[in-house]
């Protein structure tokens, strides 16, 4: 039996290909309708250190896929439907590629990722709560 092997860059491309990925702009839109969750899979130094957005929930990479199923016992009390849209962010926007098709494997059909990740929803000057202002 042979594998066919491929690199980070290639399975990222092959990935993305196959996600609907937000600007941080729609994305903050479409979760201030109502119609997405954020999902911050930033570990706890980049939270503590750049802030975090309002709202976002906080589900650590390696706990995504048990918080975020639907159908598991331990999954988070906002993940009610295979047919919510979530949108995963890291911190610049590629291991959420990863982790946004990982959640379409489990049946989020419309899961995907932010483009640029929180960076880029902070430099678009959109709501952060920093770490001195955090109470």
């Amino acid at each position: 039996m042979s594998e066919e092997r491929v690199g980070i860059d290639e399975l990222l491309e092959r990935v993305r290909s196959g996600l609907d990925r937000i600007e941080p702009r729609a994305a903050y839109e479409a979760y201030e309708a109502g119609d997405a969750l954020l999902v911050d899979t930033r570990y706890a130094a980049l939270r503590e250190r750049d802030g975090l957005i309002p709202g976002a929930l906080i589900v650590e990479r390696n706990e995504l896929e048990w918080r975020l199923d639907p159908l598991g016992s331990h999954r988070a009390a906002e993940a009610d439907s295979h047919d919510l849209r979530v949108v995963v962010l890291c911190n610049e926007g590629y291991a959420s590629s990863l982790a946004a098709e990982s959640l379409r494997r489990l049946g989020l059909h419309r899961a995907t990722d932010l483009i640029g990740g929180f960076q880029a929803w902070k430099a678009a000057g959109l709501p952060v709560l920093l770490p001195a202002t955090r109470t």
